[in-house]
C-alpha cells in the first residue's frame, strides 16, 4: 500500500465531523480556514455556525457593518483576520462578480490569504492538486522524512510542499490535505506522538530510528513583550463606561474599558482618574489577569470605580447592552469578576 492510500483509508474511517466538511462550498471552506488559523477546531465550530447564519455568502460579508463583523468574531482573537476577510470579500464582489477564485495563484492575491489558506481552499473546494502546508503537515513530513531542517525557514516549507504534492492523488487532493492535518492533530502530536496508531508508521523514518520526539526543528520563538496596564471598570447610576479604540493598531475599532500603562497604586489611580476629568466616589481593587497576544502580553491589574457623573468621552451602557458591543477577550476577566459577584 502506498502512502496516500494508507493515509486516506485511515481518514475515511476516523475523520472528525465539522460543519464545513459536510458542505464544503468555497465560501464555507474559506471562512472556516481563516477562523482555524491559530484557533482550535472545537472553539471555531460555534463561531462558524453563527457567522454563516448571519453572513451566508460573500455578498453579505462584503456588505456587513464593521460592528456586526467584530461582534461575530468577538472572542476568536486575531481580529485582523476578520478585517482581511471582509476586504477580500469586497474584492471578490467587485472584481470577480461574487465568485471566489478557484485557482491557487489568484487566491494568493486576496487579503489575508497566504500559501496555506490558498492551498486549502483550492484543493478542498475546487479539487486543485496543490498542498496546504500548516504546522501539522510540517510536523508529519519532517518526521516521515526525518528532516532536521528548520521548519521556520521558507525553503523548508517549500520542500515539504513539494513532497506533499508528489504523494497527492489526482482524484482526492482536498481529502489528502485534510488527512495530513487530521493526522497531525490526532496522532502525530507535538510532544507525545501516538506512533502505534499511525496509519503511515511504516513510511516514517523518525519512528524507525526513534527520533520522532526530536522533530520538528524549530527556531526559538520571539520573546513575549510584557506591558503593564491598569484597567478601570467605571460605573455610574447602574451603567458602565466603554470607549471605542482607534481605527489602527491592535484591536482596532473594538470597544474597551478605560485603561492606562503601568500598575497604579490606589492613590495614583484615583489621581489619574481626576486628571481625566472624573470624580471617583468609591473605588475597590479588582482582579488581575495576564492576556497573551501573539508576541505581546498585557499584565493587567484593575479597579472597579463608581464615579460621580457620566462624562461624555465614554459611552455609558447597562449590562444587557454589552452583547451589542465587540469587547476583546483581553477584558473579559473583569466582566466575569464583576458580574459573578453581583
Amino acid at each position: 500500500m502506498i502512502f496516500s492510500d494508507a493515509l486516506l483509508q485511515w481518514f475515511d474511517a476516523n475523520r472528525r465531523e465539522m460543519p464545513w466538511r459536510e458542505e464544503p462550498s468555497p465560501y464555507r471552506v474559506w471562512v472556516s480556514e481563516i477562523m482555524l488559523q491559530q484557533t482550535r477546531v472545537s472553539a471555531v465550530i460555534p463561531y462558524f455556525m453563527r457567522f454563516i447564519e448571519q453572513l451566508p455568502d460573500v455578498y453579505a460579508l462584503a456588505a456587513a457593518k464593521e460592528d456586526t463583523l467584530l461582534l461575530l468574531w468577538q472572542g476568536l482573537g486575531y481580529y485582523s483576520r476578520a478585517s482581511n476577510l471582509q476586504k477580500a470579500a469586497a474584492i471578490i464582489v467587485e472584481e470577480h462578480r461574487g465568485v471566489i477564485p478557484s485557482d491557487y495563484e489568484t487566491l494568493l492575491t486576496l487579503p489575508g490569504i497566504g500559501p496555506y489558506t490558498a492551498g486549502a481552499v483550492a484543493s478542498i473546494a475546487f479539487g486543485e492538486k496543490v498542498a496546504a502546508v500548516d504546522g501539522n503537515v510540517l510536523r508529519v513530513f519532517t518526521r516521515v522524512l526525518e528532516w532536521y531542517e528548520d521548519i521556520q525557514k521558507t525553503q523548508t516549507k517549500r520542500r515539504i510542499k513539494e513532497e506533499a504534492e508528489a504523494r497527492m492523488p489526482e482524484d482526492r487532493p482536498g481529502d489528502f490535505n485534510q488527512s495530513l492535518m487530521e493526522l497531525g492533530a490526532m496522532i502525530c502530536l507535538p510532544q507525545n506522538p501516538l506512533c502505534g496508531k499511525c496509519p503511515v508508521r511504516e513510511f516514517c523514518k523518525a519512528r524507525r530510528n526513534g527520533t520522532q520526539r526530536e522533530l520538528p526543528v524549530k527556531t526559538g520563538k520571539k520573546p513575549v513583550q510584557e506591558e503593564k496596564r491598569t484597567v478601570f471598570l467605571l460605573t455610574a447610576k447602574n451603567t458602565l463606561a466603554i470607549r471605542k479604540r482607534e481605527a489602527t493598531g491592535l484591536l482596532k475599532n473594538m470597544w474597551e474599558f478605560l485603561h492606562t500603562q503601568g500598575h497604579l497604586k490606589e492613590e495614583e489611580a484615583c489621581l489619574w482618574l481626576k486628571n481625566q476629568g472624573m470624580q471617583p466616589v468609591h473605588m475597590e481593587k479588582g482582579p488581575s489577569y495576564t492576556h497573551i497576544f501573539s508576541h505581546r502580553a498585557w499584565n493587567m491589574i484593575s479597579y472597579v470605580v463608581e464615579v460621580e457623573r457620566k462624562e461624555e468621552e465614554n459611552v455609558w451602557i447597562v449590562a444587557d447592552e454589552l452583547r451589542n458591543y465587540a469587547i476583546p477577550s483581553a477584558f473579559s476577566f473583569l466582566l466575569r469578576a464583576y458580574w459573578d459577584g453581583e
